[in-house]
């Protein structure tokens, strides 16, 4: 899409919500991505909801593009994303991603193993990072969505409001910044978004929720030196969303068992 609408993190379940953009190239056509959480075991109801929402999209769409890293070692995670892509007719594309971290030889065994467990449409090996053959994937999508109108005009990227992505470029940061136990426990809600009247300028009042008291210390830090850190981050990627300079407000609340 060229901007930054989902967040990331090298932790597992990142993605809560199914996110939706749109992708419009007024030659080629349209493209509606569905990015879904992480197939994965749930272990609370919020887990339940982001693998049913993410199971249920699999029967719902044209293509489905499968995200991994080059590696050779298929897990139990693995090895249940196939149970369930052996359940659906939709075809599907295996995205080999990063591979500007292994050489030739690693990449031609991933392949080779993934193209073991399931009969894929077609394998694509790139560096999102890079961008190592990611001009491929557009005009390979193309190939299986059926001709029809558009749905979106030109100008639609995301369904996702701009608070909804202010709440969730918090929580990026969070996970990026806290240790690996917390940030799972953690969710962010923006209590206002208000431009000022005379100024370029918009004010963001924001709360972070967590489940105990030792984690609330734990996001706030030292002096709130942890929350400092976490806002830092926040605002400058904010920034860039809305365009104008933010004034951000961050509290942190304990609310137990919210999962």
């Amino acid at each position: 899409i060229g901007q930054k609408i989902a967040i990331t993190s090298n932790k597992p379940q990142t993605t809560r919500n199914r996110i939706q953009t749109v992708y419009t190239d007024m030659e080629r056509g349209q493209i509606v991505f569905l990015d879904t959480p992480g197939i994965h075991k749930a272990k609370n109801k919020l887990g339940e909801y982001m693998v049913n929402v993410a199971e249920h999209t699999l029967n719902e769409v044209d293509v489905i593009l499968w995200l991994v890293e080059p590696s050779n070692f298929i897990g139990a995670g693995e090895q249940h994303i196939i149970e369930q892509l052996k359940k659906v007719k939709t075809p599907v594309i295996l995205i080999i991603n990063k591979v500007d971290t292994v050489d030739r030889e690693e990449i031609a065994k991933a392949i080779d193993t993934y193209r073991k467990l399931y009969h894929f449409d077609e394998i694509i090996p790139v560096s999102a990072l890079r961008g190592v053959n990611t001009e491929d994937i557009i005009p390979s999508i193309l190939k299986y969505l059926p001709y029809g109108p558009m749905f979106y005009d030109e100008d639609t990227v995301t369904d996702q409001p701009q608070r909804q992505i202010a709440a969730e470029i918090i929580r990026e940061k969070a996970l990026y910044l806290l240790q690996d136990e917390i940030p799972h426990g953690i969710a962010v809600e923006i209590m206002s978004m208000k431009k000022r009247p005379d100024q370029n300028m918009v004010d963001v009042q924001a709360l972070i929720y967590c489940e105990k008291d030792s984690h609330k210390g734990i996001i706030i830090g030292k002096h709130g030196s942890m929350l400092k850190k976490i806002g830092t981050y926040a605002r400058q990627d904010m920034e860039r969303l809305l365009g104008s300079p933010i004034f951000l407000q961050i509290w942190v609340k304990v609310k137990k068992d919210w999962r």
